[in-house]
């Protein structure tokens, strides 16, 4: 585990808990043509509606669920 300037451990994707119904910010971007960081501004803004983001003192957290991410682009996920 990376540790970032403030001293808090910072998961990777590997070594967070895997949720079935969920798609990261990366598969997003991929599915879309986009970039990771077009996704989480679009999240953090509320411009896309197939998830949301959240921030937790100063760190972001991204939840982008595969059936609102399939209803808001039409992109089937496998």
């Amino acid at each position: 585990m990376k540790t970032v300037q403030s001293g808090r451990p910072v998961k990777k994707e590997e070594e967070m808990p895997e949720y079935k119904n969920r798609i990261s910010v990366e598969h997003a971007a991929e599915l879309l043509g986009a970039s990771p960081q077009f996704i989480r501004i679009g999240l953090q803004q509320g411009i896309l509606k197939f998830g949301m983001a959240v921030k937790m003192s100063r760190q972001w957290t991204y939840v982008i669920t595969k059936q609102k991410f399939e209803e808001a682009t039409g992109i089937k996920v496998e």
